[in-house]
């Protein structure tokens, strides 16, 4: 649990005088007050780490499981643990300090950063996205639909192949019409080697692949969403999105062994790796960031987290209007608020959470803000076993808790 004085105060006062196209006016002297945990015994310390220890080695640590997790309760890392190679061919171990593809809890970094640049009053939430990009050619998305997933935008892993699956009909061995797909080519490619950021952006303008749906209209998830999010930080701050990411929140927050993956730092590649220990090759789509690409480890990460809890970063009120879901609750009680998707359970703690997939990196990043516990894990050989370190949660929920994540 957490202490704050007059915290719920201060959300209601800024709330009530702040909408979400201009940024914080004015935050409450009690903002300046330094976040507390609650100490955890000695004796909570240890029951805390046998449990996890139990439960990881049942869920992933017996199971194949090649990367780092790392839990904390309280402001304090109970357990971590690395497992696996950070190169199969010359059998390097991973260790504490080995960076690993974040895939889309990237999107943690992209979307707090726009937060931020908001509460500075460098972005109107509001505006659309051809106020910071002009030639766009979505005249009504906005940048809050882009931070939500609800600007109905197509996803460039598909409009921008050069071949795609049709269904077509056919008569099988018994002459009756069946469905089936069909591997065809789609327009010639946009240019050869590999794209970036402004690639995407060049391809929506002069090709204008249709939308997905009418802009805040439903939840779609999208990572072209956040590649426009990424150029839009750049043409705010006039700094390219690696080095400003670098400057304004790794290098701050000490989180020295995380960068960003671009076309400059290309020399750095490290191959994931299939189930299989297949590796993956560079790919086109490879040096695009703001939707992934941040490389990390868990200790780095845990910092993110405790930047955010302690509210370091962001203010409280910026964080909670983060936190609140954007969409109507589907069956399964999943949303997605800014930058974070969240599960919102009856009668259960709210999760704060978001999950990754790159080549051969599954990532989970899972936070429950009420108990002020974390749970991440990153790997780099894919394991669907990583999307299940969620249930390690019910050790501070006290309840067993199977709903999925979702990846």
């Amino acid at each position: 649990m957490i202490v704050r004085i007059s915290l719920l105060f201060t959300f209601f006062i800024i709330s009530c005088s702040c909408g979400t196209s201009q940024g914080p006016r004015s935050l409450d002297n009690t903002e300046n007050i330094p976040f507390v945990y609650n100490k955890l015994s000695a004796n909570d310390k240890s029951k805390y780490a046998d449990e996890v220890k139990a439960k990881y080695e049942k869920l992933l640590g017996n199971r194949g499981f090649s990367g780092q997790i790392l839990v904390a309760k309280n402001g304090e890392i109970i357990f971590e643990d690395y497992k696996g190679y950070a190169n199969y061919n010359d059998k390097s171990l991973i260790l504490a300090e080995t960076p690993i593809h974040l895939a889309s809890v990237s999107k943690t970094f992209t979307g707090m950063v726009a937060l931020k640049l908001w509460e500075e009053k460098k972005l109107d939430l509001k505006a659309p996205v051809s106020q910071y990009l002009p030639k766009f050619p979505y005249a009504d998305v906005t940048i809050e639909e882009l931070l939500s997933h609800r600007s109905g935008l197509p996803d460039y892993t598909y409009f921008m192949e050069t071949r795609k699956y049709i269904s077509i009909r056919i008569k099988n061995k018994r002459g009756r019409w069946v469905k089936k797909l069909q591997l065809v080519s789609n327009d010639a490619p946009f240019k050869t080697g590999i794209y970036n950021n402004q690639d995407v952006l060049d391809f929506m303008i002069t090709r204008h692949p249709a939308p997905a749906a009418n802009p805040d209209r439903v939840f779609k998830y999208c990572n072209t969403n956040y590649v426009l999010l990424a150029l839009i930080i750049e043409k705010i701050t006039g700094t390219d999105f690696p080095t400003y990411m670098n400057e304004t929140v790794f290098k701050p927050l000490k989180m020295n062994n995380s960068y960003i993956f671009s076309a400059k730092t290309i020399n750095k590649y490290t191959p994931s790796y299939n189930a299989k220990m297949q590796p993956y090759r560079i790919e086109k789509y490879d040096c695009i960031y703001g939707d992934k690409n941040v490389y990390s480890t868990v200790r780095d990460l845990y910092l993110w987290d405790k930047a955010l809890t302690e509210g370091t970063f962001l203010a409280p009120a910026t964080l909670e209007m983060a936190y609140e879901p954007k969409s109507p609750t589907n069956k399964y009680w999943h949303n997605y608020g800014l930058g974070w998707r969240i599960l919102t359970k009856p009668n259960e703690e709210r999760l704060i959470y978001h999950n990754g997939w790159w080549h051969g990196n599954n990532t989970v990043f899972t936070r429950l803000i009420g108990e002020t516990a974390t749970i991440i894990i990153l790997g780099n050989r894919f394991n669907k076993s990583i999307y299940k370190g969620k249930e390690i949660a019910s050790i501070f929920t006290g309840k067993e808790d199977t709903t999925s994540l979702v990846e």
